[in-house]
């Protein structure tokens, strides 16, 4: 496969990550730092095999990175490797917030938080900065970060 191809495929993958309302659901979750598998689960009122399988998509897109702990698996947002990419975090910051689901979403979340999460003996150290501090104006005109 060429460079072309690779890139053309990565882009296609990314889209369609962003297609799927779980996906995109997910992403913005792990805009606040990093999640394991049964937070996620908790938060998004999904069943584990779903969640998994949809965090394995964005990872074979290139969105999200895993670390394992033991028989943890934490994941977090994908540093940006290209422009098209970044835009995609860009627009996740600017564009969804207005979505229904990632409201109460964001709601769970911070309930989990402070309970301490499925796995509060963990130590979970952050890998990525919360919230994506992109320093450019946004992908939706109008819209603040």
């Amino acid at each position: 496969m060429t460079k072309n191809a690779a890139r053309t495929n990565q882009t296609d993958m990314m889209f369609r990550a962003f297609s799927d309302r779980t996906r995109l659901r997910i992403l913005y979750l792990l805009r606040d730092g990093e999640c394991c598998v049964g937070d996620v689960v908790e938060i998004l009122g999904i069943e584990q095999p779903s969640a998994s399988r949809h965090l394995a998509y964005l990872r074979k897109a290139g969105l999200v990175s895993v670390r394992k702990a033991g028989l943890w698996s934490y994941y977090s947002l994908a540093p940006a490797r290209m422009p098209f990419h970044a835009k995609l975090l860009e627009c996740l910051a600017c564009c969804f917030s207005e979505v229904p689901e990632i409201r109460a979403d964001q709601d769970r979340a911070r309930q989990v938080k402070e309970a301490g999460g499925c796995c509060p003996g963990e130590e979970k150290p952050q890998t990525s900065e919360p919230r994506s501090q992109a320093k450019t104006e946004g992908c939706c005109p109008g819209e603040k970060q």
